[in-house]
């Protein structure tokens, strides 16, 4: 027993230590927690791909009052906003040159009188693709609009055949609720990789790490000392990231609390193991950070937080496998979104275990290594 407190107090003040040389400097305190805040929000508000605002453009050679009702149906919509009518075919790509209209409609001159014949009317839509996402989506609710228009040229008053579309998790399909219970996990990573990778590589710099040596504290101790501080500044940047999510943007949380820490602090620790494993190899902070940068850009691109994993060439699809970020994402979403419990997650916790089995022993290898 007393062992046992000796070493929860030695722990205790190398921990003590490493918060103090992370939050003593006011500039550091401001550097974890607005940063985090700030990036939720633009998140929240700047990365989405809901169709909210479409402006779009006319050639209307036909004038007629098939094309006019056609029209009046996309601009009572709240999403369709008509910036420009246009005379002549040239007009078209001097407005989506210009980025002011995502799309144009084209009425040809026989519109009205094909449909007063019962033929088909061409209706050509010409779409800005550099931004495929939403062109196609606002293509897609084009096509919704002129589907529900031939029905009721037809005569009926609703379609024969209706498709009622329910989404689960998510019912009105809004992108942050689907990219915010991600940024939990993955905008807390990139700073939790960056302390722990600094942790020993500041003491090497600072010439503070022969001092270190020549405490009671063995090298294990060392390390798990210098690990759990950005355990818990980590597990902190996810509990502020939540907040913003729960209460600012106000997405329901489906899940349990515990559950989706319990799948946080695995993930931290995986998180920090990575680093620990980082700051043993490298001689400089300036070091430190490069690995962690060049590391971080392909974690977050295989997450899958950007584009879905199943939409990625086979060979990265298996390679997302064995990264950590991938796993937590998924975690959080089902957590948050789907209500899961813990014995459902074991597919994404088994890797997060895994990840933190070979990193710890590996940083605690390197770092008797670099002692030698």
């Amino acid at each position: 027993m007393t062992v046992l407190v000796d070493l929860l107090r030695r722990l205790g003040t190398l921990c003590r230590k490493e918060l103090l040389a992370i939050l003593k400097d006011p500039a550091n305190r401001v550097i974890l927690i607005v940063p985090v805040i700030v990036q939720s929000l633009l998140f929240g508000y700047a990365a989405t791909y809901d169709l909210t605002d479409v402006p779009y453009a006319v050639l209307d050679q036909s004038r007629g009052g098939a094309s006019t009702g056609l029209l009046a149906r996309l601009d009572g919509t709240g999403v369709f906003r008509r910036v420009a009518d246009l005379h002549a075919q040239p007009q078209i790509a001097a407005v989506i040159d210009a980025r002011e209209a995502l799309l144009v409609l084209q009425f040809g001159a026989d519109f009205e009188r094909r449909l007063a014949l019962g033929e088909a009317a061409p209706l050509q839509v010409i779409l800005d693709g550099r931004n495929s996402t939403t062109a196609g989506q606002a293509a897609a609710h084009v096509g919704a609009i002129v589907a529900d228009y031939n029905a009721a040229l037809a005569g009926h008053a609703r379609p024969p055949l209706i498709v009622e579309a329910r989404a689960w998790y998510n019912p009105n399909l809004e992108t942050r609720w689907n990219i915010l219970p991600g940024l939990i996990a993955a905008l807390s990573m990139l700073q939790t990789l960056m302390l722990s990778a600094l942790s020993v590589a500041r003491e090497r710099e600072q010439g503070t790490f022969d001092q270190l040596l020549v405490t009671p504290l063995t090298p294990l101790e060392i390390m798990v000392g210098k690990a759990i501080p950005p355990i818990l500044i980590g597990l902190v940047q996810s509990s502020l990231i939540l907040l913003v999510a729960l209460y600012w943007f106000g997405i329901p949380m489906a899940g349990s609390v515990l559950t989706l820490y319990a799948g946080l602090l695995m993930f931290t620790v995986a998180s920090v193991g990575i680093g620990l494993s980082i700051s043993a190899l490298s001689a400089t902070m300036q070091q430190a950070m490069l690995y962690t940068f060049v590391l971080m850009m392909p974690l977050m691109l295989l997450s899958g937080l950007a584009t879905p994993v199943r939409n990625m060439p086979d060979a990265l699809q298996v390679a997302t496998l064995a990264n950590p970020l991938r796993h937590a994402i998924d975690l959080v979403q089902r957590v948050y979104l789907e209500g899961a419990a813990l014995s459902a997650l074991w597919l994404d916790l088994l890797p997060l275990a895994i990840t933190a089995a070979i990193t710890l022993p590996l940083a605690a290898w390197l770092f008797r290594h670099r002692l030698a």
